[in-house]
């Protein structure tokens, strides 16, 4: 017999494939609440069918806090414990009784396995910990985009992590991201010294390629008193050197790269970073220096941080070529083998492994 009341609650909009595969993943809670910010589909009608609570609510302007918030107002008071998803989200069978056992009636927030990416086998990329899972009372949502759940409690916040509750990630690629930008902009805005969003904003930046805005948003990230988290930071220094690389000022892209490594020593990215720097530029000792570098770290952090590219078949793909122009056949034929293992339909590393094999 459970011993808490559970609700599952999201937003959502236009997300009708995901309706039936999400539902039955999020069926083990008590209730399932669902506030719908304007879907033009099926969505509304497909939960309805399969028992969700279901209201319909346009948010405007729209903010991902706002409309957090309003669902989570749909979740009842004598609720003991909520878990906030999305509809691209799958909870891996069997977490509520895992719940069950880890949660306790002191605990304000627990933490979870959530894997961000997955490859074609569902063998995860990029992994970290999620922390949405929480009692019904003292939380709010913060911060127009890449919104956060925010303690308001007046005793101290008791948090748990349990390793035995995993929520996976399956995102439609197609979702168009053009409300993050100007969001994230407000969201700076409205907070100047939050370093979260500042470090986000200067992605999004980067990925619009606004090189310049983005180097100074991101050196304006490094300055903040409260940007202390090693990762981040060094994440900041390497698009920075992303940055400058699309300039084509090389040598300070080096630069900011020497920084990362500095500042996070423990972590591939950095070490990649610079070996793709040097890949563009064919600088084939560097490129294998950096590589062999990284491969030193065995140790892979779970955030958000983490490159895929530091983690898949890269820098095996990397040596290979590296040491193949440097005349190394031996270790570029040892490489390329490794990385085909890790991708064996590849078809450039495929060809790649018959140009070894024909060099002379």
């Amino acid at each position: 017999m459970n011993q808490y009341k559970v609700c599952v609650y999201a937003i959502c909009k236009n997300e009708e494939k995901f309706v039936s595969r999400w539902v039955e993943s999020m069926k083990e809670a008590d209730q399932i609440y669902v506030l719908d910010t304007g879907s033009t589909d099926n969505t509304r009608k497909l939960l309805k069918k399969l028992g969700v609570h279901v209201k319909k609510k346009i948010i405007t302007p729209w903010r991902f806090d706002v409309a957090r918030k309003e669902s989570l107002k749909m979740v009842p008071e004598d609720t003991d414990i909520c878990v906030c998803t999305d509809l691209d989200e799958v909870l891996e069978k069997g977490w509520r009784k895992e719940l069950e056992k880890t949660w306790n009636k002191d605990i304000n927030r627990l933490s979870y396995q959530y894997n961000w990416s997955l490859d074609e086998n569902n063998k995860p990329i990029i992994s970290f910990y999620l922390d949405q899972i929480h009692s019904r009372f003292d939380y709010t949502w913060t911060h127009p985009v890449h919104e956060v759940l925010t303690y308001t409690g007046k005793n101290p916040e008791i948090r748990k992590t349990t390793d035995s509750i995993i929520l996976n990630h399956y995102p439609d690629t197609t979702k168009s991201r053009s409300s993050y930008l100007p969001l994230l902009e407000l969201s700076v805005k409205e907070d100047p010294n939050d370093d979260r969003n500042t470090h986000y904003l200067g992605r999004e930046y980067m990925y619009y390629g606004k090189w310049n805005e983005a180097i100074d948003t991101l050196i304006k990230h490094l300055s903040l008193p409260s940007a202390v988290w090693k990762d981040e930071r060094c994440a900041s220094m390497r698009f920075i050197a992303r940055c400058y690389k699309n300039l084509n000022r090389y040598e300070e892209a080096r630069m900011w790269l020497d920084k990362a490594v500095k500042v996070a020593p423990y972590l591939r990215d950095p070490y990649m970073e610079r070996a793709l720097l040097e890949y563009q530029l064919k600088n084939w000792p560097e490129v294998e220096k950096y590589c062999l570098q990284a491969l030193k770290i065995s140790s892979h952090q779970k955030t958000y941080i983490n490159e895929v590219f530091s983690w898949n078949n890269t820098v095996y793909d990397l040596l290979s070529i590296s040491c193949y122009y440097q005349g190394k056949k031996k270790n570029a034929m040892k490489y390329i083998k490794i990385a085909i293992k890790m991708e064996p339909n590849n078809e450039r590393l495929q060809n790649n492994l018959k140009l070894i094999t024909e060099k002379d």
